[in-house]
C-alpha cells in the first residue's frame, strides 16, 4: 500500500438483542465484544468511517469494543487477521490473492473503493488524458508496482516497451522538476499534495480504462464466517454508518481525523482535500442502490481478469456478500 499523507439506514432497536436495518431484526454481537479492525496504513482520514463509527459509539451501541489497529509499511493486514488479533482487516485485492496462494483462507467481505485510487499524474502542459498517452513517455513509480503497469498496459493494448520507466520515491518532485513526464501513485495522495502547493495536476482514473481491482477492502477468514457472523454483522453494519456520515460530510470527517490524531502530523486542508478525492471512489450508484460496500458480479469478472494479469487465478468465491445481504437487506 501507498502511504497517503495524508451506508445503509440502521438504528438499534430493543437493546443489546438486535440490530434494526431497513426494518430487518439482525442478531449482534453479545455486549463487551472485544474486537480489532486492522488498517491497512497510518492513521489518516482513509479510514474516517471507522473514526466516526467509534467516535459515535454506533460499535458499542451493536455490543463490540473496536480497538482500531494502525497498518504501516511494516505492519502487513493479514498476519493479525489470521491470528485473530483482528476480526477483520482492510486490504486490497491483489493482497489478498497474494496471501491465498500462500494457503490462507480469506474471503472479501467488503468493498470500500468502488475504484481503484491508482491513477497516472501529469502536467497541464503535457498531459496524460489517455493510454495511448502513454507511448514514449517517462513515468516516476516504484518498481514494485511494474505489473501493474504491465496489466493496465495490456488492458489498454499499449507498448510497455514504448515506456520509460523512471524509479523515483513516493513522491511529486519528479514531476514538479520535469525528471518524468508523469507518475503512477494515487489520485488521494501526490496530486493533493501538489494542490496544496499550488501545482495543477492532470489525474487519469486507471480504473477508468479497464484496470479494475477492489481497493480497500475488508477480509475476514472463513472460520469467522462460520462461527463470528454477528460480530462481523455488527463491525460491517458500523463501518458502513460511520462511511455514510463521512460521505455526508467530508470535512466535518477530516477535522475528526486531526482531532483524534494531534501527534500524526495530519494538516487539517490536506485531510479535507483527500477526504473530497475520496468519497467519489468509494460511492457509487450501485452503493446508491444497494448499500456502502457492496459489488456486482461483473465487477467480480473484471477483477478476476485483472488479477490473471498480475500473476494471481482466483475464483469467485473469493468474494462473500452474506455480512452486507444481511446488514442491507430491505
Amino acid at each position: 500500500m501507498f502511504p497517503i499523507s495524508l451506508t445503509r439506514r440502521r438504528l438499534l432497536a430493543g437493546g443489546a438483542a438486535g440490530l434494526l436495518i431497513g426494518g430487518l431484526n439482525l442478531r449482534v454481537a453479545r455486549a463487551e465484544t472485544a474486537v480489532g479492525l486492522q488498517l491497512s496504513w497510518l492513521h489518516s482520514v482513509q479510514f474516517a468511517g471507522s473514526y466516526l463509527a467509534r467516535e459515535n459509539g454506533w460499535w458499542r451501541e451493536a455490543g463490540l469494543e473496536v480497538s482500531l489497529l494502525q497498518g504501516g509499511p511494516n505492519a502487513p493486514v493479514e498476519p493479525p487477521v489470521v491470528s485473530g488479533t483482528a476480526l477483520v482487516g482492510i486490504s486490497a485485492a491483489d493482497y489478498t490473492a497474494a496471501a491465498l496462494a500462500q494457503g490462507a483462507r480469506f474471503r472479501i467481505i467488503g468493498v470500500a473503493m468502488q475504484k481503484n485510487p491508482f491513477v497516472i499524474a501529469s502536467l497541464p502542459d503535457n498531459p496524460v488524458h489517455a493510454p495511448a498517452d502513454l507511448a514514449g513517455r517517462r513515468i516516476g513509480m516504484a518498481l514494485a508496482n511494474m505489473p501493474v503497469l504491465r496489466a493496465f498496459c495490456s488492458l489498454n493494448d499499449v507498448d510497455f516497451d514504448s515506456i520509460e520507466v523512471v524509479p523515483t520515491q513516493y513522491s511529486a518532485q519528479p514531476l514538479v522538476a520535469k525528471e518524468v513526464d508523469c507518475l503512477l501513485c494515487w489520485e488521494t495522495d501526490l496530486p493533493v499534495a501538489m494542490a496544496i502547493q499550488g501545482i495543477e495536476s492532470v489525474t487519469m482514473l486507471m480504473a477508468d480504462h479497464g484496470y479494475a481491482l477492489h481497493s480497500q477492502t475488508y477480509i475476514a477468514t472463513e472460520d469467522s464466517l462460520a462461527d463470528r457472523r454477528a460480530e462481523l454483522v455488527s463491525l460491517m453494519a458500523g463501518e458502513a454508518r460511520g462511511w455514510d456520515a463521512a460521505r455526508a460530510d467530508p470535512g466535518a470527517a477530516a477535522e475528526l481525523v486531526v482531532r483524534m490524531f494531534p501527534d500524526a502530523g495530519l494538516d487539517l486542508e490536506t485531510q479535507k482535500l483527500q477526504a473530497e478525492r475520496q468519497m467519489p471512489l468509494m460511492f457509487s450508484d450501485l452503493t446508491d442502490e444497494h448499500g456502502f460496500g457492496w459489488w456486482d458480479d461483473a465487477s467480480v469478472s473484471a477483477n478476476i481478469e485483472t488479477l490473471a494479469l498480475l500473476g494471481y487465478e482466483v475464483a469467485s468465491d473469493l468474494w462473500d456478500r452474506s455480512i452486507l445481504e444481511e446488514i442491507h437487506a430491505g
